[in-house]
């Protein structure tokens, strides 16, 4: 098991893994998700009209706030000092789906996918939280890592990075600021 997994120790214990030794470099994880929900609710926020207020200003804040507080949610994960968070959204009306997209940077000496990942799991959490009067059957869906760089292992692209592969053109349908 220790081979395969660096959370454990020889015997099976969990362990913080030790990162002192290996070199700082620059790191950045890519994550993605969607929330589907009714018409109805998909069309109040994307008519801006929740009356919450910004939905998706606000799940842009939380998944930010959330990526920096990964090591409190995640007993094995390392504190971090992020230097950048950024946080996505595009429309999907075929789906009636907002898709969620974070990317986390550090210089330092591990990863940040989990930040990536936390990062969007609350963004789609706080838009189920501010439309669920409107709607209490939304899925949250496709929570994934596209891509990671940095570090020993290098370039880590996925499969499900493909509908990210132009990103100009995922850039056109971004929801506004």
């Amino acid at each position: 098991m220790a081979d395969q997994f660096t959370h454990f120790d020889a015997s099976g214990k969990a362990r913080m893994v030790d990162v002192g030794g290996k070199d700082a470099t620059e790191r950045r994880a890519t994550a993605a998700g969607r929330i589907s929900m009714s018409r109805q609710a998909y069309g109040i926020v994307r008519a801006g009209t929740v009356k919450k207020g910004d939905v998706l200003g606000v799940a842009r804040i939380a998944g930010i706030m959330a990526a920096k507080k990964v090591d409190q949610l995640i007993p094995l994960c390392h504190p971090l000092a992020i230097t950048g968070v950024e946080i996505d959204f595009s429309y999907d009306d075929a789906r009636c789906a907002i898709e969620i997209r974070a990317t986390v940077a550090i210089t330092g000496r591990t990863g940040v996918e989990m930040e990536a990942l936390t990062a969007v799991s609350i963004a789609a959490l706080t838009i189920y939280d501010m439309c669920k009067a409107v709607d209490k059957t939304m899925v949250m869906s496709d929570i994934r890592l596209l891509r990671k760089s940095g570090g020993k292992s290098g370039l880590f692209v996925s499969p499900a990075a493909a509908c990210y592969t132009d990103d100009a053109e995922h850039e056109n349908h971004l929801v506004g600021e």
